[in-house]
C-alpha cells in the first residue's frame, strides 16, 4: 500500500505551485477547472512520483494554523544530502520564509529543518 497523494487547499493556487516548482522542483499538470463550482485544482508530481494536489474553490474558511493541533502539522520533503538540506533551507529563508528549527540532527536521528511556508503552512526539509 502507498499512499496515492496528498492534497490541501489554498488561497492563491498560482503562488502555491510556482513556490513548489521553484523549492522542490515539482512538475505540475495542465489546471483542471470546474465552472459549474469554480473548483481549481493542479497536480504536483516530484521526482519520485509522489503527487501533491494543490485545490482552490470560493468561500473557503481559512483558520489559524496552529502549530500545536490535532490533524495533519506538515509536509516533508527527502532532498537526499546535508547539504542539499542546507542549501534548501537557507534558499528559503533568504527569500523571507521563517524557519522555525534547524538544519540541526533531532533526537531520532534525522536531520531536518522546519519552515514555515506558503499560506503558513509547515514544511519539513530533511535528508
Amino acid at each position: 500500500m502507498k499512499i496515492e497523494h496528498i492534497a490541501m487547499y489554498v488561497n492563491d493556487l498560482e503562488k502555491t505551485k510556482e513556490f513548489f516548482i521553484k523549492y522542490f522542483n515539482a512538475k505540475a499538470n495542465d489546471i483542471y477547472h470546474n465552472p459549474k463550482t469554480n473548483f481549481r485544482s493542479y497536480f504536483l508530481s516530484f521526482d519520485d512520483g509522489t503527487r501533491l494536489e494543490i485545490m482552490h474553490k470560493p468561500n473557503m474558511q481559512d483558520t489559524n494554523k496552529n502549530l500545536a493541533r490535532t490533524g495533519y502539522i506538515h509536509i516533508a520533503f527527502s532532498v537526499g544530502s546535508k547539504e542539499k538540506v542546507d542549501e534548501v533551507t537557507a534558499k528559503l529563508q533568504n527569500d523571507g520564509y521563517e524557519v522555525i528549527s534547524g538544519p540541526r540532527t533531532t533526537g531520532d536521528g534525522y536531520y531536518e529543518s522546519c519552515i514555515i511556508a506558503i499560506e503558513n503552512n509547515q514544511i519539513e526539509i530533511t535528508i
